[in-house]
């Protein structure tokens, strides 16, 4: 269920939060404040009692959040002059994107940044007037404390109602400026876009760290996925050496759960020694399927075992028993951010032989100080060492008692009070990591992983997929389903049933995400600018807004994109093709102005811009020749090559096209990978050359 303060709980009742499938919401049912979900009972309340809006944003996982619920959600003083004053609604960001994402633009456009907690206030009819993200209770950290910030501004709404209505109707405006894209005139479409956008990128490049841009550093998986895909296209070893340097830091450092796999969200400081320990499904989805491509695209069994690792975690943490995937783990646990995951050396040394201990603290640098301290706890914990790898040269002695030693570690770690799982499915998430786990499942030794992703296409499909009303739902919980229409949903979806396509040429697979593309022209795309809409037009929506930033997550519109550019290749047909440079004649200008917010993008720009390969495999698809076929086709890195299959009787054949060109069948594996190579040849240094 997520945390819930269980002492603040005894004996209270609790609010209208508890009835709410969202573990997020239910954290809070026992909160002293009234809080209302989003919805109309809010909104009448407000206008009924002619009082503002109180809306608090964040997310079950999120550190702060929970920080700011013990601080002031939990006191009943402030608790007080919320009740009295304001009507209070709580949303949890991943359900509502949408809703999040327009009261995010405001608080930026105030406070010149953002973040979770959210902290809005807004008027009657729902528009923002004054915002920012986590507040003290009272004040500190150059902060104002929240209880005087909600009491002054209670005063404001009483006092100078006029003057926030005016505030309220300007932002509103600016806002709805912002928000609303126009394509360009005359766009121009080259691969010179492709080559100024990469040295932008490699521009944030930190030669010293790895990664791109600076503390706190967030692993932002489509800048190396796009710069590694560019760099062996067009033989820059320089954006190849950046993209193995920045996979090779993370795995080492604390960001990589270097004893049960899988990553945290971001690490606090630049040399990724110390993680915000929350774990996002979004991030390991995005992770493996770079740590995959590295392994094929140069062969390095280092990258596979990091791949293997998230697999393993994903699979063994974050999977409903039929399938579905989990959202996240929380970053705290008995109070403590990273108390799960951290050790002291003495709690080493009581665990491990000498020998071992000696080799773990070789290998992983701990001291008595530690690397970390929890400073949002007001007794934090001492000595806490979060693990990286800062020595790999081990003899082979050392090696054997260095897993030993990790096998005795995790045992331990699991006896340990975890941190709280948030357990919503969510298509769109769900979505990333079915097309990660299928492209891992062709890697050897991984067919588990595709195991896993054929389960999770038949829970979506079963679970939050309504075929009589051709409707995605976004989230599911316990056998609940939200009503929300994302256009994340559909992309996402349609991208992974693809990418399971593509590995195992499944054609209900392929005739699903065809489906869930053709729906989201019905159902999201403008016909006027082009770009697909967020959501669906609702009326608990101010602004309507097409996302458009490839951060933490890919934007749906940068994933549609994508996804139909490979499915118009299949099909041949042209409404899809002609959505996705709509979509890229919309952004063509934040292409040129800001690459790295569209870098996702930028990989639907290279299929758009260059002739489309496609590979088609002819054969029965279970079939041992043209599983042999399929194989070939997997271990030969070949970014932007799309993979479709077409059941036949007789011996298995492929084709291979270049744009409307398609080449004489291929009959052998041998064949087909000396095709491939006449694309693509290998220069002995890990980094396939374009010919």
């Amino acid at each position: 269920m997520g945390h819930i303060n269980i002492e603040s709980s005894r004996g209270r009742t609790p609010n209208r939060l508890a009835g709410e499938a969202s573990p997020y919401l239910r954290q809070h049912q026992y909160n002293p404040v009234d809080w209302y979900p989003w919805g109309e009972e809010a909104f009448a309340k407000a206008r009924t009692e002619d009082k503002p809006i109180f809306l608090s944003i964040g997310y079950s996982t999120c550190h702060w959040c929970h920080v700011m619920e013990r601080e002031s959600f939990e006191d009943a003083e402030i608790a007080a002059v919320l009740n009295r004053h304001f009507v209070s609604i709580k949303v949890d960001r991943e359900e509502r994107p949408d809703v999040d994402l327009i009261y995010m633009s405001a608080v930026q456009a105030m406070a010149g940044q953002g973040g979770w907690p959210l902290s809005v206030f807004l008027t009657t009819d729902l528009k923002p007037f004054f915002g920012g993200t986590y507040f003290p209770p009272t004040s500190r950290y150059g902060r104002p404390g929240f209880k005087e910030l909600i009491e002054q501004i209670a005063l404001v709404w009483r006092q100078r109602r006029a003057d926030v209505e005016k505030s309220a109707t300007t932002l509103h405006e600016q806002l709805a400026g912002w928000l609303k894209q126009q394509p360009a005139a005359r766009p121009v479409f080259h691969e010179s876009l492709l080559f100024s956008a990469a040295a932008v990128l490699k521009e944030s490049y930190d030669a010293e760290h790895g990664g791109f841009g600076g503390a706190p550093k967030f692993p932002q998986p489509s800048v190396p996925l796009f710069l590694l895909e560019y760099g062996t296209a067009y033989g820059d070893r320089q954006a190849v050496e950046m993209v193995k340097h920045t996979a090779q830091a993370m795995a080492a450092g604390g960001i990589h759960d270097q004893l049960g796999g899988g990553f945290a969200r971001y690490a606090v400081d630049a040399e990724w020694t110390v993680p915000h320990f929350e774990k996002m499904l979004y991030d390991n989805a995005q992770l493996l399927e770079l740590y995959v491509d590295l392994c094929r695209a140069t062969g390095k069994d280092d990258f596979a075992d990091v791949a293997r690792g998230i697999v393993q975690y994903v699979l063994r943490d974050m999977m409903h028993p039929e399938g579905g995937f989990y959202s996240a783990e929380d970053a705290d646990s008995e109070g403590h951010e990273g108390k799960f995951y951290c050790w002291t050396l003495e709690e080493c040394r009581q665990l491990l032989t000498p020998a071992e201990l000696a080799v773990v603290v070789k290998h992983f640098g701990l001291t008595e100080e530690g690397n970390f301290l929890d400073h949002s706890h007001p007794q934090p914990l001492k000595g806490q060492n979060v693990l990286r790898i800062v020595r790999t040269d081990l003899d082979e002695a050392e090696r054997r008692q260095l897993m030993e030693a990790k096998k005795k570690m995790f045992a331990a770690r699991a006896t340990r009070v975890r941190p709280q799982r948030d357990e919503k499915v969510l298509a769109s998430w769900n979505g990333l990591m079915l097309a990660a786990l299928a492209r891992a499942g062709r890697m050897p030794g991984m067919e588990e992983a595709l195991m896993a992703a054929q389960r999770n296409a038949a829970f979506i499909q079963r679970h939050l997929w309504d075929a009589s009303q051709r409707r995605l739902h976004h989230r599911w919980r316990e056998g609940v389903r939200d009503e929300t229409q994302l256009l994340k949903a559909y992309a996402f979806q349609a991208y992974g049933h693809l990418v399971l396509h593509e590995a195992t040429l499944d054609a209900d697979a392929l005739a699903f995400a065809v489906q869930l593309c053709e729906i989201m022209l019905e159902r999201f795309w403008d016909p006027e600018h082009g770009g697909f809409w967020q959501s669906e037009a609702s009326p608990d929506l101010i602004l309507r807004a097409k996302e458009d930033y490839d951060g933490a997550e890919p934007s749906g519109n940068s994933v549609a994109a994508l996804t139909l550019l490979k499915v118009a290749s299949i099909t041949g047909e042209r409404r899809f093709h002609d959505a996705a440079a709509g979509v890229l004649r919309l952004f063509h200008g934040r292409i040129q102005r800001v690459p790295i917010a569209c870098a996702f993008l930028l990989r639907a720009l290279a299929m758009f811009v260059r002739p489309l390969q496609r590979l088609e495999v002819v054969g029965e698809p279970s079939a041992a020749d043209t599983q042999a076929l399929l194989k070939v086709a997997h271990e030969v890195y070949v970014p932007w090559l799309t993979i479709t299959g077409r059941p036949a009787a007789g011996p298995a054949r492929a084709h291979l096209c270049i744009g409307e060109t398609c080449g004489p069948e291929i009959k052998t594996p041998e064949a087909l990978c000396e095709a491939l190579k006449k694309l693509w040849c290998n220069n002995n240094n890990g980094v396939q050359m374009f010919l």
